[in-house]
């Protein structure tokens, strides 16, 4: 996904250091003193054809080589692009190739998302494979390499990977493979031994089956998805997550606990505030991570740092947890991808075995991190006598989910009615109060994603505080208003609505279409009632289903992959 540029040929990759493609590169990430450098080397004689960030790193790379012969010496290829890596700032990771150096490739990062997947490779990968390796050849047959920033992109071709670390240098030559080490402080690069990962993930993950879209496979998924994501983990009564349990006495004793995270994430952690707070009885506060870095909010050592990225590769999401590091702070993190940037560096963790998403918009991976943070609460407070009634009854409501799930997801052709009546509407308004506030916001968001449709979550409570101005018999608003503690707040709301001849769309409880819609003005949707904590998991399937995917395909426009937007967002 680009950064600079709009898209076009010129500004597609690889990019070039100019005539005789001397240097070729692909990019992904930013580059922050790009234009810095542009500076230097058009100083030195170089023109610049697009408008990319991108475009300095060849040129660079040729203006090191170019300097390097001029002196008479010599100069490999790997020390070419450790001196174009010194004068980099930002984060990227790329993938080099010259005619300078035939039958030669580097890969290189820093700050980005780089896999190295190997295919056929036979051998023991609990060793070192890696480790100024002479051939990657067994029993005499050549292999296969192939570099990524997502590992479902490589499933269907090895499962075998080794994700390269920040200033790793891979230096593949004439079928041999070697890393290096780049350090800032030392002139020569050290050599690396790294062992492969094995990725547990099947083909059939990322094909789209008998359904039309991914984004549509993936809603139907969810009730296995939930059933994965809670197999061995309630037993008894109980929660066991093995990830945290070395750590559970600091968390317990932790002066706050700080949930990080971007979009979707951030969303599915604010649904489990409310819970985490009563269960745990520790402060629980909410951080955009690009927010918090703006500020440079205080982070201490008493606090415990929880960072929620579906793949763990979101850029504002890891710097925060620089950021936490440095402060001294234990740092959580709960992502849906082994072997992730987050799951690396964080010090304990949660991996949520939602499955691999291949659309933009996220579904699965959303409800399995509601789920993972109940369950969290319920380990975290399994200490407190005062909530032991509450905590069975969420594991039991745990225990049932994915029932209810399926439930819901029966009413596909309700929710593509509702679709068709929003179908020429330019704008929405979605209104949530307690554990759905978070509902209403990921629920525009939606819209916004993949309907390409204005749409704004509100929390209901600040309706009067300006919103109620866009009311009239034109705008749809939903009014999310499930049974728990805000049921009453909401009814009023409802009411309020009704008088200004808002076209009002309601989600309720079943059986409760009567107590919160007397006219026929007023549409009802109503979903499985559950334990007021995973209501959300609920309500969100219609919200997803009938004003996004519906809405999108109804509409014209991609599902899978909205404009201008990206799966993994790994630039700032």
């Amino acid at each position: 996904m680009g950064t600079h540029g709009v898209p076009s040929p010129r500004n597609s990759h690889p990019q070039s250091s100019g005539a005789g493609d001397e240097f070729l590169v692909v990019h992904n990430g930013i580059i922050t003193n790009y234009e810095v450098l542009k500076e230097t080397l058009v100083r030195h004689g170089f023109t610049f054809e697009s408008e990319t960030d991108t475009e300095v790193i060849p040129k660079l790379a040729k203006f090191v080589f170019d300097r390097a012969h001029d002196g008479e010496g010599t100069v490999t290829f790997s020390q070419v692009v450790i001196e174009v890596m010194r004068q980099l700032e930002g984060a990227y990771a790329l993938i080099f190739k010259s005619p300078h150096y035939p039958n030669e490739l580097i890969a290189c990062t820093r700050g980005s998302t780089l896999i190295l997947g190997v295919k056929e490779l036979s051998g023991d990968t609990d060793k070192p494979l890696f480790h100024d390796v002479k051939a990657l050849t067994a029993n005499g047959k050549p292999k296969e390499l192939f570099f990524s920033s997502d590992l479902c992109a490589i499933v269907e071709h090895t499962k075998n990977y080794l994700a390269i670390e920040d200033n790793e240098v891979v230096h593949i030559k004439d079928g041999s493979v070697s890393i290096l080490k780049f350090d800032y402080h030392n002139e020569k690069p050290a050599s690396v031994q790294r062992a492969l990962s094995f990725l547990e993930m099947e083909v059939e993950q990322i094909k789209k089956g008998n359904y039309d879209h991914f984004m549509q496979k993936e809603i139907h998924e969810q009730p296995n998805s939930l059933t994965t994501t809670m197999r061995g983990r309630l037993k008894d009564n109980g929660v066991v997550l093995g990830g945290l349990k070395d750590h559970m006495k600091t968390i317990r004793h932790s002066r706050r606990i700080i949930f990080i995270g971007c979009g979707t994430s951030y969303h599915a952690a604010l649904a489990s505030r409310p819970f985490l707070e009563e269960l745990c009885g520790i402060p629980v506060t909410m951080e955009l991570a690009s927010d918090l870095l703006d500020r440079e909010g205080p982070i201490y050592r008493e606090d415990t740092a929880v960072f929620v990225s579906q793949s763990g590769e979101t850029a504002d999401t890891l710097l925060a947890l620089e950021y936490a590091l440095k402060n001294g702070a234990l740092c959580v993190g709960i992502t849906n991808t082994v072997g992730s940037t987050l799951a690396r560096k964080t010090h304990c963790g949660i991996h949520i075995n939602a499955g691999c998403e291949i659309g933009v918009a996220s579904t699965k991976a959303y409800t399995s991190q509601i789920v993972v943070m109940a369950m969290m609460a319920l380990a975290i407070g399994s200490d407190r006598l005062s909530t032991q009634a509450r905590r069975e009854s969420i594991i039991a409501g745990l225990s049932d989910l994915p029932n209810k799930v399926r439930e819901v997801l029966k009413r596909d052709g309700e929710m593509k009615d509702l679709a068709e009546s929003l179908i020429d509407t330019q704008s929405l308004l979605v209104f949530g109060r307690g554990y759905n506030y978070a509902t209403a916001l990921e629920g525009a968001l939606k819209v916004k994603e993949v309907a390409l449709m204005h749409s704004e979550g509100m929390l209901a409570g600040e309706m009067k505080h300006g919103p109620l101005a866009l009311v009239d018999e034109t705008l749809p608003i939903i009014v999310i208003a499930t049974r728990d503690t805000c049921f009453s707040k909401q009814q009023s709301v409802i009411q309020q609505l009704h008088a200004r001849k808002g076209r009002l769309i309601v989600m309720c409880s079943e059986g409760d279409a009567p107590s919160v819609c007397t006219g026929d003005s007023c549409r009802v949707i109503e979903v499985p009632q559950v334990a007021d904590c995973l209501q959300p998991v609920i309500n969100i399937i219609p919200c997803r289903y009938s004003k996004s995917y519906h809405l999108t395909v109804l509409r014209g426009y991609d599902v899978d992959q909205p404009r201008n937007l990206a799966k993994s967002v790994t630039t700032q």
